[in-house]
């Protein structure tokens, strides 16, 4: 990647991402890890990576429930603060989803609150469902949770403004010619204009289904939502796919 850093590397690793996203609902993250728990009746102390793991909040909590748990970030300064709270049963690397972490090493691999798409091509996506399947052992799973690409896309809010700690960010929000679903951040802080830019591909269920048959792995259902309701493609908000090595 040389010293061009890809954009999530940047934004991910800034303050500012944190600011704009304190409000998020951790209370429905952790329902949604307890009801994927009692789904996949994951027995005590599985071994599950977390991928794209952030700053570790959903792994400590994973660890807390007695399993062993593995967070990967690509951000250093995540990394770093995940770190803190690592134990013989919880560790954290700095880590690139596009490449192998460990073979065969994990029954269960999480990604989740739609950490993926964020790549240029689909063939560096389909490099991240490779990694995942060779990193789970025989009969493992991979939940993969994804915004549900026709619902975002239809209800997509053009332009918002939100103040945070008295910071007013400039929001807005379209569809590019690739099928990116793009937010452009513009706010004023420290003396000057910042900028920054999310970019998420508006994967569709066909072609996660392609990347994981490719990969060697199979579908065993579809969720379109965190309470585990059953998938809807016009109306559900999220896209959940519960996929077996």
């Amino acid at each position: 990647m040389g010293n061009n850093k890809e954009w999530f590397g940047t934004w991910f690793d800034s303050e500012y991402y944190h600011v704009l996203y304190q409000h998020r609902d951790h209370e429905e993250a952790s329902v949604f890890i307890d009801n994927l728990i009692q789904y996949l009746q994951m027995p005590s102390n599985s071994k599950v990576m977390d991928l794209a793991c952030g700053k570790g909040r959903h792994s400590i909590y994973l660890n807390s429930m007695g399993y062993h748990v593995t967070g990967l970030d690509l951000s250093a300064q995540n990394i770093k603060i995940a770190n803190q709270s690592s134990n013989k049963f919880l560790n954290f690397h700095e880590h690139d989803m596009r490449h192998v972490f460990q073979e065969e090493a994990f029954d269960f691999v999480f990604n989740m609150f739609t950490s993926f798409g964020y790549f240029d091509n689909s063939e560096e996506n389909f490099l991240a469902i490779e990694a995942v399947a060779k990193s789970l052992k025989p009969k493992g799973k991979f939940v993969l949770d994804f915004l549900n690409p026709y619902t975002v896309i239809h209800n997509l809010v053009s332009e918002e403004t939100k103040k945070l700690n008295g910071i007013n960010f400039h929001i807005k929000k379209f569809v590019d010619d690739r099928d990116f679903i793009i937010k452009d951040i513009h706010f004023f802080d420290q003396g000057k204009e910042q900028h920054y830019q999310e970019k998420v591909k508006a994967i569709r269920r066909m072609e996660f289904l392609d990347y994981f048959r490719r990969a060697g792995l199979q579908v065993k259902e579809v969720f379109g939502s965190y309470d585990l309701s059953a998938y809807n493609p016009t109306t559900s908000e999220r896209m959940i796919f519960i996929v077996e090595k």
